[in-house]
């Protein structure tokens, strides 16, 4: 898998292009700005990004009532 090098005029014009090409083929994409490279765009792998749904599951320890006020009401300061 060779890295392809753009310009970054050319990475500004045929971005949507590139991103397509990079996800196609799996080829990383360095852009460039007078001769120099200033980023690398590469493909994310699907097992990288963790699930939001159920990722935290099993990792509840202890589950009280969640309706029950933190304080007894004869602990707040506004009924002193």
């Amino acid at each position: 898998m060779t890295e392809k090098t753009v310009t970054a005029t050319r990475f500004k014009s045929d971005c949507l292009k590139l991103i397509d090409a990079m996800n196609r083929d799996g080829a990383p994409v360095v852009v460039t700005r007078h001769g120099k490279p200033v980023a690398r765009m590469v493909p994310v792998a699907n097992e990288a990004v963790p699930a939001l749904v159920g990722s935290m599951k099993g990792t509840v320890l202890r589950f009280d009532d969640p309706f029950e006020p933190a304080l007894s009401p004869n602990e707040w300061d506004a009924v002193r």
